[in-house]
């Protein structure tokens, strides 16, 4: 019985700690789901900065400065983005951090929790040995204590079958004298 309620405990805590891994690396995924579309943003934005570095609308084929401000504008906006994706990136190496901390805490649980179980199953097993030495000792005692009463019960028949067979013996006979007269 005690083996299948520690079973059954064993089982439940690997189904919590499964069912949490799960969840922690959904949300690892869609950060780095995230951060793979601000990239793919990026990339995007950058190809609109080469495409508006090649664009010269001014005289004899020149830029102009308005040419030169919306390739400005649209290399800040790479730079923001550039930001913005270094921030997600550190939310993502700082959730990593956090899970294999999770996974060494949740080890050092397990463990500890494994120590707990066996010292108890150890202390249980040396209360089990003493409990049959203690039932084999009185069990012992309790064979001398019948043996001795079934030896005292004899003793006390056969005492009893003595004295009543010396009961129960005639007299001697008294020898008879003739009277003369």
């Amino acid at each position: 019985m005690k083996k299948i309620s520690l079973t059954l405990l064993a089982l439940f805590i690997t189904a919590a700690v499964v069912a949490q891994k799960n969840a922690d690396s959904l949300a690892y995924q869609l950060q780095r789901a995230k951060i793979n579309t601000m990239l793919a943003l990026r990339a995007q934005k950058f190809g609109q900065y080469d495409q508006s570095l090649t664009m010269h609308t001014g005289i004899f084929g020149l830029q102009t400065k308005n040419d030169i401000r919306r390739s400005n504008d649209i290399l800040m906006d790479i730079v923001k983005t550039d930001d913005d994706i270094y921030k997600q990136i550190k939310i993502l190496l700082d959730f990593r951090a956090f899970q294999q901390t999770e996974v060494l805490t949740r080890a050092s649980q397990v463990e500890d929790s494994q120590l707990g179980y066996m010292t108890t199953i150890n202390k249980l097993r040396s209360q089990l040995d003493t409990m049959k030495a203690d039932a084999a000792k009185q069990q012992k005692e309790n064979d001398d204590l019948r043996r001795n009463f079934i030896i005292a019960v004899i003793l006390v028949g056969l005492l009893i079958l003595l004295l009543l067979r010396r009961r129960k013996k005639p007299a001697p006979a008294k020898a008879k004298v003739k009277k003369k007269d």
